[in-house]
């Protein structure tokens, strides 16, 4: 984990702990086995694992780390796959009240696993499409924070977390090097959706080369009760 802690230190100016370290230890020798019979990440290699998925997701501290130590908050993960960027958030900020949502079962069933093994507390894991939660009433408007990494264009993603942003809250994207033309183009979507476009942040994983984008949307109004459309319509159709 050596890797890991350098690209923290660098990345976010704090030391993770040796709890923590073993933490990361164990989620990284569970993905590696898992994926060996269930090909959950095409990233497998110990140094992708640990700069790709989790400097990758503890990146996203850099705009969270503040609202988050302010009190206990709520995050939400939509297609989080193999937990991220959810689970090493968790694993840094240990009383985030953290959700999951993916729709495939293996990597649920290993969100599950995993979870346990970790002995992560207030973790809440949903077999399910980001449209179907967003129209639950559990869930529609809830979070403080609702994030997704890699998962549709910006259009398409905002249909899935601002539904499930509260008032005052915020949504998170994580992007590629087309986020800041991403986030312009998606400010008529996100106005539509109760949301407006709050900074655009620039993130340099130490050794990758191709440039990163953390994209944040403030939840400014309630969303109109028709978003999200049913399964697969944003795909479809995204708002213009």
């Amino acid at each position: 984990m050596d890797r890991l802690i350098s690209a923290v230190k660098q990345l976010l100016g704090f030391d993770l702990t040796p709890p923590q370290v073993n933490a990361f230890r164990l989620y990284a020798a569970e993905l590696t086995a898992w994926n060996e019979k269930f090909n959950l990440t095409a990233i497998k290699n110990p140094v992708g694992v640990e700069i790709k998925h989790f400097a990758d997701s503890l990146s996203c501290l850099s705009v969270i780390r503040q609202t988050i130590n302010d009190k206990r908050r709520s995050l939400m993960d939509i297609g989080t796959g193999a937990g991220f960027p959810g689970i090493p958030l968790k694993i840094v900020c240990p009383d985030l009240r953290l959700t999951l949502v993916e729709s495939v079962g293996k990597k649920v069933t290993f969100l599950e696993y995993v979870v346990g093994k970790l002995e992560l507390k207030e973790v809440t894991v949903i077999k399910g499409r980001a449209e179907e939660v967003g129209q639950h009433r559990d869930h529609r408007e809830r979070y403080d924070w609702v994030v997704a990494r890699a998962v549709a264009e910006m259009p398409i993603l905002l249909e899935y977390l601002l539904p499930l942003v509260k008032v005052g809250g915020k949504a998170l994207a994580q992007k590629g090097e087309n986020a800041p033309m991403e986030a312009q183009g998606a400010e008529r979507a996100a106005k539509i959706l109760g949301g407006a476009l709050s900074r655009v942040t620039a993130v340099e994983l130490p050794g990758i080369v191709e440039p990163r984008y953390l994209v944040v949307f403030d939840k400014v109004a309630a969303t109109p009760k028709k978003y999200p459309r049913r399964p697969g319509l944003p795909n479809k159709q995204p708002l213009k």
